[in-house]
């Protein structure tokens, strides 16, 4: 009986692995086939440039990782990659807002102000990009975030009939990558399966046009 329930155990264990495996596998093959340059992105005929949100200071300024995001959204929207930046991050409470310190750097750095969304629902990687294509009805874009992490943003938003390519804003070492990188493994499985499905986010709410003043989304 004992080996028996050993055995059961064992084979659940090598199947979880091969799933997680067989997973991240294809999460990291098809998004990092769509991972390009800055040059090879200004020519993709983009609606927008879609940055990611990660913690926010205190202070409320932009951490270093979340900074490197940002500065290189904005360097794609000088090179002329897409008209319009999407800022997606969490602002699930009043006291803590991705979105807008996100918005307010930007800004602060010659971006005009009505050329920027705020997505305050992108509570996770999956939502921003679900939210991308339902709440914001766009249909190409560019996605920026850290390699690590950009693998599974293109496999979602390209899984979620999103046209998209991806460049990477490992700008710095950042302290707490090992840790970033062990995240990411299940993480992938999560969203391979919520593409599958493709998961409705936990909010959408009304259409917001691309085609209006990102002052009008606050």
């Amino acid at each position: 009986m004992i080996g028996t329930i050993a055995l059961a155990v064992v084979g659940v264990i090598v199947v979880a692995v091969a799933v997680v495996g067989i997973t991240n596998a294809v999460v990291v093959k098809t998004g990092g086939d769509r991972i390009v340059s800055i040059e090879e992105a200004a020519t993709e005929n983009a609606e927008c440039i879609l940055v990611l949100g990660a913690s926010v200071l205190p202070d409320g300024t932009p951490s270093g990782i979340l900074q490197d995001r940002i500065d290189r959204g904005i360097e794609l929207y000088f090179a002329g990659a897409a008209p319009k930046i999407i800022m997606s991050g969490d602002n699930g409470t009043e006291s803590y807002n991705e979105v807008l310190a996100m918005k307010n750097y930007a800004v602060s750095q010659g971006v005009p102000s009505e050329d920027i969304f705020c997505d305050h629902a992108g509570f996770s990687t999956y939502e921003s990009m679900y939210r991308a294509k339902h709440v914001f009805g766009v249909d190409r874009m560019i996605v920026v975030t850290q390699t690590y992490h950009l693998y599974r943003a293109l496999y979602a938003a390209t899984g979620l009939g999103i046209e998209t390519v991806g460049v990477e804003s490992d700008l710095h070492v950042y302290g707490g990558q090992p840790w970033f990188d062990l995240r990411e493994i299940p993480a992938r499985t999560k969203d391979f399966f919520q593409t599958l499905v493709a998961n409705p986010s936990k909010f959408v709410g009304d259409p917001i046009s691309l085609a209006g003043s990102g002052d009008n989304v606050e």
